[in-house]
């Protein structure tokens, strides 16, 4: 029997950056919307969910990462102000958005999607947006509130050097998804 593991290919954060979110989530969550908040330490920027992949199948999802970035140099990313989609009347899911370094984030996700279709794995339908994940709203409980707070805050976590991408492991558990590092892939630079 195989085992299958929860995978997803991300950019991650510095602890400087998280800790900056940190504070940030602070001030949000204190308006006491029904939200399930990720945690500071968890918050990354997704460039492909894999879903369940075969244990076996682990190393050709990281040949395959290598190969999408092998064109990209280190760059900068600037995180800065907020979103939420599908929108702000119904929000789903509330994000931190990317500023710098998004043109460079989407093509990266392109040449992925591109390299782990041809080992099978669906592509995107839905053009890919920068951002990174804060919260996934429960009811509309005080959204309108949390969603008003994030629109009017000028919040800046400032940039950082992205040089890696990693290809991770997601275990879902009832405290919260405890996120492993299966592969770093270094960037050129």
């Amino acid at each position: 029997m195989n085992e299958t593991v929860r995978t997803f290919v991300a950019v991650l954060l510095p602890d400087a950056v998280k800790q900056r979110i940190g504070v940030f989530l602070e001030d949000v969550i204190r308006m006491r919307a029904d939200v399930k908040w990720v945690k500071p330490d968890n918050i990354h920027i997704t460039l492909k969910f894999l879903g369940d992949v075969d244990n076996h199948k682990i190393g050709e999802v990281s040949a395959c990462v290598q190969e999408a970035v092998r064109p990209f140099v280190r760059f900068t990313i600037g995180i800065a102000g907020t979103g939420m989609f599908p929108n702000d009347r119904r929000p789903s899911v509330l994000w931190i958005a990317v500023r710098e370094g998004a043109e460079t984030l989407i093509q990266m996700a392109g040449c992925m999607d591109s390299a782990l279709a041809r080992v099978g794995f669906q592509k995107e339908r839905r053009p890919f947006s920068p951002h990174l994940t804060i919260g996934r709203v429960r009811s509309s409980k005080r959204i309108e509130d949390t969603v008003t707070f994030m629109q009017k805050s000028e919040w800046n976590a400032g940039s950082f050097e992205a040089d890696a991408v990693a290809v991770m492991k997601s275990d879902l558990r009832p405290a919260g998804a405890l996120y492993t590092p299966l592969a770093t892939i270094k960037l050129q630079g």
